[in-house]
């Protein structure tokens, strides 16, 4: 994989998503818009660029993708309300509605999540149990299925102790298990579907965590309710085409549906807060 020049990171996440304004749209609201960094940041300009462009033409408003070159960076940005909307995972949703009044909008309804652990394939680790002391990598310490959920599991269900190491994205969990390069790493079942399948059959899943409900697209408390409606009734609207539907599952998203708190407030009795690294 070639690295992806930081110049180019930062134009792409700099331009409005709609390409650089004319004087005729000077006037026009604009909205900046994070996505958790789950992926390389090409990956997800590619994915995010053409959603973002159809919501302006339902909203009328103006979108700008604002980048985050880690989950860590992206963490700080949300907690400080960088974001007029995002896309985050589901314990970011609670941090992210108890800092800065974020509120869920729309969220994958056909569908939980669930975080995994990797090993390579002819790897003799079948069992969490072996990883004792094992060096496993995660995408950041708050990655909530790839992270948080394994490292209290192999603590609270296993009674076991591993050295972490962080390898900022969930690509890179799984290239460096891939590799060789550590025993384990944890990741989440979308993610590991989307790798180039060199990577992917490599790679053999040992454990799966609990289910959760999947990332919401959350909005700061800042935008006012008409907005924020509008917003989501034009996420809603992409399910009516096939178009539509194609841009969502490549987030993926396999049904959209509205999002509320409440779809997130079981993970608070998870005993997950032991484990967020707060920046």
């Amino acid at each position: 994989m070639k690295p992806f020049k930081p110049i180019l990171y930062l134009f792409l996440f700099s331009l409005s998503i709609g390409g650089i304004p004319s004087p005729a749209h000077c006037e026009t609201t604009q909205y900046t818009f994070g996505v958790v960094p789950q992926f390389d940041a090409q990956k997800i300009y590619a994915i995010w660029h053409p959603i973002l462009n159809e919501l302006e033409k339902q909203t009328g408003y103006k979108f700008r993708l604002a980048g985050s070159p880690t989950i860590p960076a992206f963490e700080v940005q949300f907690t400080v309300g960088e974001f007029d909307f995002a896309y985050m995972n589901p314990y970011h949703a609670l941090k992210a509605a108890k800092s800065q009044q974020y509120v869920p909008l729309v969220r994958d309804v056909g569908r939980t999540l669930y975080g995994i652990v990797v090993v390579q394939k002819d790897s003799p680790i079948t069992r969490i149990e072996q990883l004792d002391q094992k060096v496993v990598a995660f995408p950041a310490p708050n990655s909530l299925g790839a992270s948080l959920i394994p490292r209290a599991d192999f603590e609270n269900r296993f009674g076991i102790s591993i050295i972490p190491r962080y390898v900022q994205s969930h690509s890179s969990v799984y290239l460096n298990v891939a590799l060789g390069r550590v025993a384990a790493g944890g990741g989440v079942q979308k993610s590991l579907s989307q790798q180039d399948a060199t990577v992917r059959e490599k790679l053999k899943v040992i454990y799966q965590t609990r289910k959760f409900s999947p990332h919401p697209v959350v909005a700061h408390g800042r935008i006012a309710p008409q907005v924020r409606e509008k917003v989501k009734q034009a996420f809603l609207k992409l399910a009516d085409t096939e178009h539509g539907r194609l841009l969502l599952s490549k987030i993926p998203i396999s049904k959209i549906g509205p999002a509320s708190l409440a779809d997130y407030q079981p993970l608070s009795d998870w005993g997950l807060d032991k484990y967020y690294v707060q920046e």
